[in-house]
């Protein structure tokens, strides 16, 4: 036993010592086989096409992973090993944890490590079946070995795990099952996701990089120098994954790196700027905008006051515009929470806030203008009396339309509003320049409005503010009335001039056909004339002769 001991010791210490005289070498051949080779310096792992920004740079320290370029080959034992192609009983299962001496493992965990840096196809489950199974377990190990916090990482070590990490996880993507069709109807809440095949390892790759970056053993100056710009940047590509639970894992994640590594917030906060600029004004395709949003959610909840002017620049230029895309209804309830934040945080934004809502109100999607006036009733819940006066006639212009709309849950939804009693109050301080606007838009609906449960909400509303100022309600009642009587003889006189205009056509052309029947009953005569006289029998000298001698 002791024998067999002294030789694990010996297989890890040299593999050790090789894997360390070999980390800081290049990539020279590129990677082009399904699978990751054993010991990955820096598996190739472009962004997902077209959003590779930052895929190809240097991932940890100098010397350390590198994703650009030719993929680099494996280093462990200083020869490269395909796991699709290894040989029988190369890829063993190495000793446990408990099985060796405290002393020796760390060096156990590097082992490990580089054990876990194969990848395996998993498009094949007849493929590999046993070694898939010895990297799971080893796995379970690598993540029991960082949640008890056996001791602290040395910087060989972050590196080592870095390395385990980019072999695993930075891949590219596939594309879209749309995208392979080329079908342009695509419904992301209609469409089932395709899950990743790989996650049986993903997922506790994940789950240790969650407890590594968690972990008190995890020295923040070191790590950073692994954890850096780059890493962060191939993180967020991940995001673009289909599968729901890579997203959450990544986003709980993500979250976790922006609270320990406080010198790469600023870098993370921009970088999720660039994915939401390109979503909205180039693509309007990404799967991970929610859990993006969930994430921005608490970082703005814990924003210091008073605000930056680059966090309102974020919420003029980023949030606002998420509005836009037609596949809003994905991430409305996040980007909600994260427009009310802001709100809540500064009362003087909602002027921006409503006014860029109706920047990007919709004009044919009616569900979409139920999520808006959802998300507005929030928002003027936190609004005070300037800025709701700043912003408060072309927001009822807009409320006045939706009353009007011919889908009755539009309508029905802006009547919801005056069940707010901070919306009411809010109103009944400015009633002198709201209930003239949204007046003509009430009477409208309690005469021809075809729902029934609008009509109830409607008159609801007519007799709050009857109640609220009675004198001015039946001033706009009568301004109103007058209007309409004004319109009316209006069109009485359009009515008039069309009729002219039709009867004056009718005239014109019955007198052009008279024209037309007059000339074509005219017969032509013809008359003989002889040379040398004129149509008249008259001799052409004698024409010409007669008024001589008249003279």
């Amino acid at each position: 036993m002791v024998f067999k001991l002294k030789r694990v010791m010996q297989r890890g210490t040299k593999g050790k010592n090789d894997n360390n005289e070999k980390a800081d070498a290049s990539a020279s051949a590129p990677n082009t086989s399904a699978s990751a080779p054993a010991g990955v310096v820096g598996q190739a792992a472009a962004s997902k096409a077209g959003n590779n920004v930052g895929a190809r740079a240097a991932v940890g320290a100098p010397g350390g992973i590198k994703a650009g370029g030719p993929a680099a080959g494996a280093q462990a034992g200083g020869r490269q090993v395909d796991a699709g192609k290894m040989a029988p009983g190369a890829f063993e299962a190495l000793p446990s944890f408990r099985d060796v001496p405290t002393s020796d493992r760390q060096s156990l965990f590097v082992r490990k490590l580089v054990l876990c840096c194969h990848t395996f196809d998993f498009t094949d489950p007849t493929k590999n079946v046993r070694e898939k199974e010895i990297k799971r377990q080893t796995l379970l190990e690598l993540v029991d070995y960082v949640t008890s916090g056996s001791g602290k990482f040395t910087e060989a070590v972050f590196e080592d795990i870095t390395r385990m990490l980019a072999a695993n996880l930075f891949r590219t993507l596939p594309p879209s099952s749309h995208e392979n069709t080329g079908s342009e109807n695509f419904d992301p809440e209609e469409e089932e996701p395709t899950m990743e095949p790989a996650w049986p390892h993903l997922q506790i790759v994940y789950e240790f990089l969650l407890r590594y970056v968690v972990s008190s053993e995890t020295d923040a100056k070191l790590a950073k120098r692994y954890i850096d710009h780059s890493f962060v940047l191939r993180l967020l590509d991940l995001f673009d994954s289909e599968d729901p639970r890579e997203r959450e894992y990544l986003k709980t994640i993500l979250h976790r790196i922006y609270g320990k590594f406080m010198v790469h917030r600023p870098f993370i906060r921009k970088a999720i700027n660039n994915i939401f600029y390109r979503f909205i004004f180039e693509t309007e395709k990404h799967n991970g905008i929610a859990e993006l949003l969930e994430i921005l959610g608490s970082i703005i909840n814990g924003f210091a006051l008073p605000l930056k002017e680059e966090h309102k620049l974020f919420l003029a230029r980023a949030l606002t515009p998420l509005h836009k895309p037609k596949c809003v209804s994905m991430y409305h309830q996040q980007l909600s929470y994260c427009i009310i934040q802001f709100v809540e945080k500064d009362f003087k934004l909602a002027d921006v806030v409503i006014r860029g809502l109706l920047r990007y109100w919709p004009v044919t999607n009616s569900q979409k203008e139920v999520l808006f006036l959802g998300e507005l009733e929030e928002v003027l819940e936190a609004t005070q009396s300037a800025e709701f006066q700043r912003c408060m006639v072309p927001l009822f212009r807009q409320i006045g339309r939706c009353l009007n709309s011919s889908h009755f849950q539009v309508a029905e939804r802006a009547l919801f509003l005056w069940n707010n009693d901070h919306i009411v109050s809010l109103v009944a301080q400015n009633r002198l320049v709201v209930l003239p606007i949204i007046f003509p838009a009430l009477e409208r609906n309690t005469r021809s409005h075809w729902n029934q449960a609008v009509h109830g909400l409607t008159l609801n509303v007519r007799k709050m503010f009857l109640e609220m100022d009675q004198e001015l309600f039946q001033e706009c009642q009568r301004k109103y009335q007058e209007d309409e009587a004004k319109a009316k003889g209006m069109e009485e006189v359009r009515e008039q001039t069309w009729k002219r205009l039709e009867a004056a056509g009718r005239q014109s052309s019955n007198s052009s056909s008279d024209n037309a029947l007059a000339s074509s009953n005219d017969v032509p005569i013809v008359r003989t004339v002889a040379k040398g006289t004129s149509g008249t029998g008259t001799p052409i000298a004698a024409q010409g002769a007669a008024p001589m001698l008249g003279k």
